[in-house]
């Protein structure tokens, strides 16, 4: 009786193919390592102007005004931000901030209300010069905000609302929701309207669908664009120099313009120090929602 002998075949690798995958896997390490040293020298760059706004901020402004580069600060010093918020000589710090905040929150808010009605009716209804409103917005938004003062102030000085939370509130939504508008109604597209029309057929009404499907997938579009429009409010200048004049009213913007000194010595370390408390609420309040920017996207109903 022969034994059954089973032949072996043993893969062979050709010599030149072993070479090709090594030298393609050195270049991608090569590739990986240019790259990452890219993205470290790009984020150096973007965040060094915030430390040397930090960094200038605790030093005295002898030293800021003096031809000395202080990369550190030598002589630490709070004195900039005493000044800033307790300094009786100028115009109070808390008071402005207040001011930037509540109309920054308004506008906000009003403005993600409107602009998300409006985006749904353009995006899931068809309705005569649905095209033209469209078309609207985007040429709204081409149009400066500083070709527009002179009518704005007027209008605003007719109404008596010149410096007024109410009045500066108003602008600042006409100016934003063109913009919410678009970018929402981009969120509310990528949403397929075939998840609603699943939801119904399993029993729940329109707005059921809507709120219980839709919405939860458009909240992280909602948050993306409040994060833009709060940037933007807080940070208007011209609007809120024109139309709040009065110390009392002042925004922060219009509030740190007061350091400047036009015949005389400007205090550079309290500008700094009056720009890095500008920007901490913009940044505690991207802390707070940068977590939803992203999350829910392709969560809920499209879960299998």
């Amino acid at each position: 009786m022969s034994a059954a002998v089973t032949p072996t075949t043993r893969a062979v690798t050709a010599p030149g193919s072993l070479d090709r995958a090594r030298r393609g896997g050195g270049r991608r390490r090569v590739t990986t390592w240019l790259l990452s040293a890219l993205s470290v020298v790009l984020f150096a760059l973007f965040v060094f102007p915030v430390y040397w706004m930090v960094n200038t901020s605790f030093q005295p402004n002898n030293d800021v005004r003096g031809s000395d580069v202080h990369f550190f600060p030598d002589n630490f010093t709070l004195r900039n931000y005493e000044t800033v918020i307790f300094d009786p000589g100028r115009t109070p710090f808390l008071p402005a901030a207040a001011n930037s905040l509540i109309v920054t929150l308004l506008t906000v808010i009003i403005a993600l209300v409107f602009a998300f009605l409006a985006s749904v009716a353009v995006t899931r209804f068809r309705f005569k010069s649905r095209r033209a409103f469209i078309l609207t917005i985007l040429v709204i938004q081409m149009i400066p905000g500083e070709a527009m003062i002179v009518s704005v102030f007027r209008v605003i000085d007719g109404w008596q609302l010149l410096n007024t939370i109410a009045g500066l509130t108003i602008v600042y939504i006409a100016t934003v929701l063109p913009f919410t508008i678009w970018t929402l109604r981009g969120f509310v597209n990528g949403v397929p309207v075939e998840l609603e029309e699943a939801a119904m057929i399993d029993g729940c009404s329109r707005a059921g669908a809507f709120w219980r499907v839709t919405f939860p997938l458009l909240a992280p579009g909602l948050v993306a664009t409040g994060v833009f429009g709060f940037i933007q409010a807080w940070n208007e200048f011209i609007m809120a120099l024109v139309l709040n004049a009065r110390p009392e009213m002042m925004t922060l913007p219009v509030w740190l313009r007061t350091f400047l000194v036009a015949n005389g010595t400007t205090n550079w370390a309290g500008i700094m120090a009056g720009s890095t408390l500008m920007a901490i609420p913009v940044i505690v309040f991207f802390l707070i929602v940068q977590g939803r920017m992203t999350s829910g996207l392709v969560s809920g109903a499209v879960k299998g």
